[in-house]
């Protein structure tokens, strides 16, 4: 089943410097992160709880996924 995402407030980083190559966060939705595509707005999205996103970025952080 997939979450409901009508309420997400879509935001981009403050570091995309106005580029629309970005991804889009939503974070006030209760117990959820929503990500999309920011060229896409319409189309999917991803889902992630609050702790599952912090561990996402703190990995992205350290550099653990830099090729």
């Amino acid at each position: 089943m997939s979450p409901n995402l009508s309420g997400a407030e879509f935001r981009k980083s403050s570091l995309s410097g106005g580029d629309d190559n970005c991804v889009e966060i939503a974070t006030n939705l209760p117990g959820l992160v929503a990500v999309r595509d920011s060229k896409d707005p319409s189309g999917p999205a991803l889902a992630f709880t609050p702790t599952q996103w912090r561990a996402f970025v703190g990995r992205v952080r350290t550099g653990a996924f830099d090729a």
